[in-house]
């Protein structure tokens, strides 16, 4: 693997950090302030800032209206978005529409990509995706509760969800639904349904407040009811009872993409340690980084962020080469390894701030309030964990069911 980058990143990473710094930094501290739906005008003027770069929905392949990115050029271009919380959401690369758009790409028919797809790349609509269901356990995707029963030409969905991210303001809904429950295999028994907003029986309960924190619109997680509401057999995407394989495709390329948001959080906040140190005194000619333990903080951060972002490259050249199959173990190694080493950043961070570090004058609280999250979704730590420490007695002749 050659760690060099290509001129075409340099150019990429040079374009973003310029714009972040320019046009995302400055509203971090009005979206702080005033909330997201309130900055909703500026944010799409913003937007269509970003697009005239050439570099919106990046990782689309051109003939849907992307720019083409292959994922290490995207994982590089993800990272320098990072850098701030609205970073993605400005280049219409933010989850959860950035795995939705490459499940239409790859088992969309062309019918689903016209309805779906295409506006859903256009920054027109927005999407979510509703796995998780508060009465059973998320660490278990086979262990689903909503239910999907064809009645003659059409499915009629029942069922529960919650940590739809990004359904206040949806247009459709990518739901996880059981479909053959009597199927031997329990990983053939759910399915993936398309399943438009304002379909009577969907109904979007509300934003549930995670750290203090409702949101609105994108910038919210959901809870929603399915209540026989009826779509067309059409909507189903992909095979029946391929749904557990579509979310593994998902979620492996989707991890690569948050591992290198969470460098860009890490390097942000790394950056803001530094520039702390080096210019808050203690007292006249007493720089903060002239403490020991300071700089023990600063030389830490630095290379768990850079062993980071090599582990999480290399992840991402795996599978452009052999698949997300073949590179099963590294998307699990970086999915904990690298959501532990981010919290230990911003935690060294806020520390050396003290007060400054829990206002918001950085957007330190804010991701110490929202990335706490990273160990859970998409596979809590203890489930890679398991995973990867299971693949490893295998090899070593140990029976492990």
């Amino acid at each position: 693997m050659d760690f060099s980058e290509s001129p075409k990143v340099l150019e990429i990473r040079a374009l973003i950090r310029d714009f972040v710094e320019r046009e995302a930094i400055p509203l971090e501290q009005p979206l702080a302030r005033d909330g997201f739906v309130a900055l909703l005008p500026v944010l799409r003027e913003k937007r269509e800032k970003a697009r005239q770069t050439g570099l919106w929905a990046a990782h689309v392949p051109e003939r849907f209206g992307g720019a083409g990115l292959s994922l290490v050029e995207f994982a590089c271009m993800s990272e320098e978005l990072g850098r701030s919380p609205i970073g993605h959401y400005l280049f219409n690369v933010q989850a959860p529409d950035v795995g939705n758009m490459e499940l239409l790409m790859e088992h969309g028919t062309p019918a689903q990509q016209e309805r779906f797809l295409l506006p859903l790349v256009a920054g027109e609509i927005r999407s979510c995706f509703t796995m998780t269901e508060p009465e059973f356990a998320g660490s278990n995707p086979v262990w689903l509760g909503t239910t999907a029963r064809k009645d003659g030409d059409s499915w009629v969905l029942r069922g529960h969800k919650w940590f739809a991210t990004g359904a206040d303001g949806a247009a459709f809904a990518v739901c996880m639904a059981v479909t053959s429950p009597e199927a031997p295999d329990p990983y053939r028994r759910a399915s993936m349904i398309l399943v438009p907003t304002d379909t009577p029986g969907f109904e979007l309960l509300g934003n549930i407040s995670v750290m203090g924190h409702r949101g609105g619109d994108w910038a919210s997680h959901g809870e929603v009811s399915y209540q026989d509401a009826r779509v067309p057999l059409a909507n189903l995407l992909g095979p029946e009872g391929a749904g557990f394989v579509l979310a593994q495709e998902r979620l492996g390329p989707g991890r690569i993409h948050h591992c290198m948001r969470w460098i860009g959080v890490a390097s942000r906040a790394y950056e803001i340690l530094c520039r702390h140190a080096a210019t808050r005194e203690l007292a006249p000619g007493k720089p903060l980084g002239t403490r020991q333990m300071v700089q023990q903080s600063i030389g830490e951060s630095r290379a768990e962020i850079h062993a980071a972002r090599l582990m999480v490259l290399h992840a991402a050249w795996k599978i452009e080469h052999e698949g997300p199959r073949a590179a099963r173990e590294e998307i699990s190694l970086i999915k904990f390894t690298v959501a532990r080493m981010l919290q230990r950043v911003l935690d060294r961070a806020i520390q050396a701030l003290g007060g400054l570090g829990m206002t918001d004058d950085t957007p330190l609280a804010f991701w110490w309030a929202h990335e706490r999250a990273a160990r859970i979704y998409d596979g809590a730590d203890e489930v890679h964990i398991e995973s990867v420490a299971r693949r490893a007695l295998r090899q070593h002749g140990m029976a492990v069911r």
